[in-house]
């Protein structure tokens, strides 16, 4: 199986940032087990701002993004330094790879990335994947490596996407507040993801939290791939993980079961990983042209535009009844949306953009 693995900051250092060279141990040797077993394993890491903070002697981590990335800068060699030297004893080669969003978003940069991972899988290494933090414009980042890994699940059709944690899954509610909380072993396409409380992160070490895991599994779901959210505490946890994803059970965490849904990179990061600019609200007979199949937003159907937005970013789709039904990248600013409202193509300028959302940019979303 391609397995994509991720864990996080919360799991790999202590209550000061200073990395925990044990649990990197057990991870390297649970990777080392399934290689040996024929898997092929990429895995996502997290940890780099907080190893800088312990490496610099600070009390806390800071919150301007210019310390934050000078901090990943000091500790993501220290993190590789760990991750070499612990796959080296089983023989394997640590190879470092740094994404940024326009990795997944440019189809050059994204056929690149691919390329590149894919050749390091067949030369025998086990990729390791963060964020470059170090260099990250605060306006387009992911922010957390769940997406990350959730659209390198996608991008390298992996057949388990594993989130690692320091909680057992996905609870009902909260469990360090409400102690009738319960796990939950299973969801499927079509259940109510996001009505679960899934808090925010347990941590003050790291960016993510629950509720980016649920969202990383929905993308990884939607992109057929069965995710699975675990505690990285839970001995052998890779290895019993992918060995029920081989049987097709669920024994340790929360299973999220692939959908059948064939989403473009481009469609899975409108639709769960950027940052929505602004709204466009449509009416009933647009509604209803749009939610019985993936087609283009024309003018015509459009009633308000919110926010000041451009082409390119993306923007939620409002129906008329005020529910929003879908995520796209717009091809007008707000300005053009606001003049062209009501509009049908031939009564446009020469030259001015004649959709809304293209059909390729735009993504339904769960009702």
């Amino acid at each position: 199986m391609r397995v994509v693995a991720k864990i996080g900051t919360s799991s790999l250092t202590d209550d000061v940032g200073v990395i925990d060279r044990a649990m990197i141990a057990n991870i390297c040797e649970q990777i080392a087990r399934l290689r040996a077993d024929g898997h092929e394993v990429v895995l996502v890491t997290s940890g780099a701002v907080s190893a800088g903070v312990s490496a610099l002697g600070m009390k806390e981590r800071p919150s301007d993004i210019r310390t934050l990335q000078a901090l990943a800068a000091a500790g993501q060699s220290r993190l590789m330094e760990v991750y070499n030297a612990e796959f080296a004893s089983h023989n394997l080669v640590a190879a470092q790879v740094l994404l940024v969003p326009h990795d997944f978003v440019d189809r050059t940069q994204y056929l690149h990335a691919r390329d590149t991972l894919e050749r390091l899988l067949e030369l025998g290494c086990v990729p390791v994947v963060n964020e470059n933090d170090a260099i990250a414009n605060d306006e387009i980042r992911f922010g957390d490596n769940d997406h990350i890994s959730a659209l390198l699940s996608h991008l390298l059709k992996a057949d388990v996407l594993i989130l690692l944690t320091d909680i057992e899954g996905l609870y009902t509610s909260d469990p360090r507040s409400d102690a009738s909380a319960t796990l939950i072993t299973d969801v499927f396409e079509g259940d109510p993801l996001m009505s679960v409380d899934a808090g925010a992160s347990g941590s003050n070490r790291g960016s993510g939290g629950m509720a980016s895991k649920l969202s990383a599994a929905r993308i990884a779901s939607w992109s057929g791939v069965r995710a699975v959210i675990a505690s990285a505490d839970i001995a052998n946890v890779l290895t019993d993980i992918v060995a029920g994803a081989v049987a097709q059970t669920s024994s340790i965490g929360t299973t999220f079961h692939g959908s059948d849904r064939n989403l473009s990179a481009r469609q899975l990061w409108v639709a769960f990983a950027s940052e929505v600019s602004g709204r466009v609200h449509i009416d009933a007979g647009a509604s209803q042209i749009l939610v019985r199949g993936t087609v283009s937003l024309l003018p015509a159907g459009v009633t308000q535009a919110d926010g000041d937005f451009e082409a390119g970013d993306t923007v939620e789709i409002i129906s008329h009844d005020g529910v929003a039904i879908a995520r796209g990248s717009a091809s007008m600013s707000s300005a053009q949306v606001t003049q062209s409202i009501g509009r049908r193509s031939t009564e446009l300028e020469d030259g001015f953009p004649q959709v809304v959302v293209h059909r390729d940019a735009l993504v339904l979303l769960p009702r």
